[in-house]
Formats: structure tokens, sequence, C-alpha cells
């Protein structure tokens, strides 16, 4: 990468005093000058360029897997970071509303829009799911169940115990133009470095088909009193 005056002037090295009209002056200036420059970028390349990171003083990377972060552990770099970190936030909130009809002994499908993806980076990292929404239903007199999910199967939800529905909170709203907010907060283990879907359903107490609503009440009238409102999920992937 070196520059060579010698060979700016043509094979021959000029000399002060030389016409100028074939070796100003300025070339020799110039020519070393660009000598200098090239020097300094084969410094550069030889001492940084040609390193990986397990070269470079101040790393003490050990077993490194795809996914790992650094942290600076006050003496070097090492792969991971400290247990209970947040590593990222997915949150979606759902302002419009939904409604479905429910039958008895049966779970909804997933509310639509209140549902969040994660991807972890480790499989050694949780899952805190927080989530909060809003409910009506047609049948004020029965109570309301929310049920967590994680790719299609429920998470955080309470020991089977005879007929029970495992549920993850409950909600009840107390009049057709009432609602009733709940949710809920989990830490789950999916051991899991694939996109991992988190959703909410819902299910009621009736002996009947009802319909249960979201971010509205059941009766919706058009005034100031019964209000539309907000749902949300958040998840939030910890180191583990």
């Amino acid at each position: 990468m070196a520059i060579s005056i010698t060979n700016l002037s043509g094979g021959n090295t000029p000399a002060d005093g030389s016409d100028p009209r074939t070796f100003p002056a300025i070339w020799n200036a110039t020519a070393t000058d660009l000598e200098g420059v090239a020097a300094d970028l084969d410094t550069l390349e030889a001492t940084v360029g040609a390193h990986d990171l397990n070269s470079l003083s101040g790393v003490g990377i050990t077993t490194p897997v795809e996914g790992d972060l650094l942290t600076y552990n006050g003496t070097s770099w090492v792969n991971g970071v400290p247990a209970g970190s947040i590593l990222q936030v997915v949150s979606t909130t759902k302002t419009d509303t939904f409604s479905a009809s429910v039958a008895t002994d049966t779970i909804s499908a997933d509310v639509t829009g209140l549902t969040a993806t994660i991807t972890p980076v480790a499989t050694s990292s949780k899952i805190l799911v927080r989530y909060s929404i809003t409910t009506g239903v047609s049948n004020s007199a029965q109570n309301l169940l929310t049920i967590l999910y994680r790719d299609g199967s429920a998470v955080g939800v309470a020991d089977a115990e005879g007929s029970r529905t495992r549920a993850t909170a409950p909600s009840r709203p107390a009049g057709s133009l009432d609602i009733a907010p709940t949710g809920s907060e989990f830490l789950d283990s999916p051991s899991s470095t694939s996109a991992l879907v988190y959703s909410v359903r819902v299910a009621h107490g009736s002996s009947s088909t009802e319909t249960i609503y979201v971010n509205r009440s059941s009766g919706d009238t058009n005034d100031f009193g019964p209000g539309r409102f907000v749902s949300s999920i958040t998840l939030m992937e910890v180191a583990g």
C-alpha cells in the first residue's frame, strides 16, 4: 500500500532545482505526504482490521452461542447479560371494539387485535406477559373469564379442579351499560428462540350463549356515560 515518489516521477527521483516543466518541486512534498498517509493506513489495517472479537484485549467470551449479548463485568467483556435484565419489549394496544357470540362451556377465539409476537434471543429467557382488557357481556348476571394463550395453548392458568374452567383472571360487568376492566401478569418460561404469539380469549359462566364485548359495554348507547375503552398486551423478554 506504500506510495513511491520514484513511481510518481516516471522512474527518476526528482531533486530540488530540477526543470520545473519535468519535475515540479511540489511533487516531492505531495508524494511524501501520500507516503505518510499510506503508512498510517497500513498500520491501521494491521492492528485493527486483521483481528476478530475473540483476539481483542479485555474480552472473556467462553463458548458463545447464537443470540449471546455482551456485558462488561468490571474487568472484561463477557458473553451474557445479568439475569433479570430486560432484553426487549413488545406491546400491542387495541383501541377498536370486539364482540363474540360464545356458547356455554366454550372459550372464544383470540380477541382480534389483542395479540403480540416476540422472538426470544435465548432459550434461557423468560417472557413477562402483562395484559389489561375491558369487557362487557349481554348477560350481566354472569362472570366473565379471561384466559392467556401462547401459540394456541393456555398458559398462566389455574390448576385443574373438576369441571371448573382453568382461567387467568375474572371480570364481571354489573349491567348492560357497564364494563369491567381486568388483567393479569404472568412470567412464562417457553425455552424457545422461535417467534411466540401471545393472545387473550374470553369465556362466561352462563348456561346459554352470550355475547361478550371488548372495549365497549353491551348496551353501548350513544351517550357520554358508556364510553369506549382500550385494552393492551405487553411482552418483556427477561434474561435467564
